[in-house]
């Protein structure tokens, strides 16, 4: 059977397939473009961004690199101590190339990071904690509903809605009444009265009897006993623009960091004291081990499940948007 076309028939059928074959050139010639363009970067001719928190723990992660102990590969590295709250944000934009983070904020920038296997700091039944002024009249501490009930009728300082204190917070709590404050002015708010109770990270679970607090709750001693699990509190993430080969020699190089900060301790500790607020040596060291270990080197399987728990409780609870799933960057 012969099918016969009007002329103008023929011209439309032939502009059409002339239109589409110009488009796919078109998408061809810009992913060629793009492709070249990748690799044309000179990827060790300007310094990365590296944010990281001023605390001892990233401080003696990130020891090797900043003193040159290790081969960088001729790459070089911009160090930026920030707040991890600010942290959080920045990278939600996408702004470092590198940057510590919690893990709760993982959720809201999985389109632009990757994270990198290497970085966990895991709260292995401890965590943050809740903390009041010493002498307040508390309930019974070992009993967690009585706990939440109470928690449930006090204002709280937070050091930051994306950070994973808040979020274990919140699966603990539910709802509940808050401010946020920097993490490091927590005692203070609470101590002027702005607040009843202080939500604190960071070295503040080592000296808030010396700051005259008193504990009510520890939330990584709350979730180990409920999931067996340890509680994934912060990691380091990469963005995914950088290129394949690129982010597999930077992983490396923080992951030979982390190693040679846990072979030479004795240095990499007194590199991080620059960041040790209220905390002498012995102090700081005792931090550090609770942060950077086993699971700083690698997640493993244990770490890994973690963190699926942790946001696969998050999601059935309403706390984030989607059930997420994390890429990690060996």
């Amino acid at each position: 059977m012969f099918c016969f076309f009007a002329p103008a028939e023929l011209l439309f059928l032939f502009s059409s397939v002339h239109f589409q074959w110009g488009q796919a050139n078109t998408h061809l010639h810009l992913l060629h473009k793009n492709l070249s363009f990748s690799t044309m970067i000179d990827w060790k001719s300007a310094p990365f961004t590296l944010g990281h928190s001023p605390d001892p723990d990233d401080a003696f992660m990130f020891y090797a690199m900043a003193e040159e102990k290790i081969d960088l590969r001729g790459y070089r590295f911009q160090h930026i101590l920030q707040d991890i709250q600010m942290l959080n944000e920045r990278a939600v934009q996408g702004e470092l190339h590198i940057s510590a983070v919690s893990i709760h904020a993982c959720v809201f920038i999985l389109d632009k990071y990757a994270l990198l296997s290497s970085g966990a700091s895991m709260g292995d039944g401890y965590g943050p904690m809740f903390v009041v002024r010493a002498g307040t009249s508390l309930p019974d501490i070992s009993d967690w509903q009585a706990c939440r009930e109470w928690l449930l009728s006090r204002r709280i300082a937070i050091p930051g809605r994306m950070t994973t204190a808040y979020l274990a917070a919140r699966i603990f709590l539910g709802d509940f009444n808050h401010l946020v404050m920097p993490f490091d002015k927590i005692f203070s708010t609470v101590q002027h009265g702005k607040a009843d109770v202080g939500l604190i990270i960071h070295e503040g679970q080592l000296t808030y009897r010396n700051e005259g607090f008193e504990k009510v709750l520890d939330l990584g001693a709350w979730w180990k006993a409920r999931t067996q699990l340890p509680l994934p509190l912060g990691g380091n993430v990469i963005r995914k623009d950088i290129p394949t080969t690129v982010r597999k020699d930077l992983s490396a190089i923080i992951k030979e960091s982390i190693r040679y900060g846990l072979q030479y301790r004795d240095p990499a500790v007194k590199h991080s004291l620059h960041h040790a607020r209220g905390m002498d040596a012995s102090l700081a060291d005792q931090f550090i081990g609770m942060y950077v270990n086993d699971y700083t080197l690698d997640y493993g399987e244990k770490g890994r499940q973690a963190i699926h728990k942790l946001f696969s409780d998050a999601y059935e609870n309403g706390l984030i948007p989607t059930p997420a799933s994390v890429q990690f960057e060996d």
